[in-house]
């Protein structure tokens, strides 16, 4: 089971594929990382996709509301990666 700072860096890694120019660390990790980064449906499919890639987490569509903010998102993997 990866660490928790392990998953905040894929997180911030999977963050930066979608947004290049945007700075993980300056996002509050209680704000919605759609509006922080103004990314699309498309561009939060990336992110889904680039953490399914980096962690092997299958991420059901129906959960991608979990995923809206930092906070949130390394919730969620902590939870998903549990056992691994």
């Amino acid at each position: 089971m990866p660490e928790r700072a392990e998953l905040e860096q894929a997180v911030s890694r999977a963050l930066r594929r979608v947004a290049p120019e945007a700075d993980p660390s300056s996002i509050p990790r209680s704000a919605d990382l759609r509006d922080e980064l103004d990314i699309d449906s498309m561009d939060f499919l990336g992110f889904i996709t680039a953490l399914h890639a980096d962690l092997g987490v299958d991420i059901p569509e129906t959960d991608y509301p979990k995923l809206f903010t930092l906070g949130s998102a390394v919730d969620y993997l902590e939870t998903a990666t549990k056992g691994r």
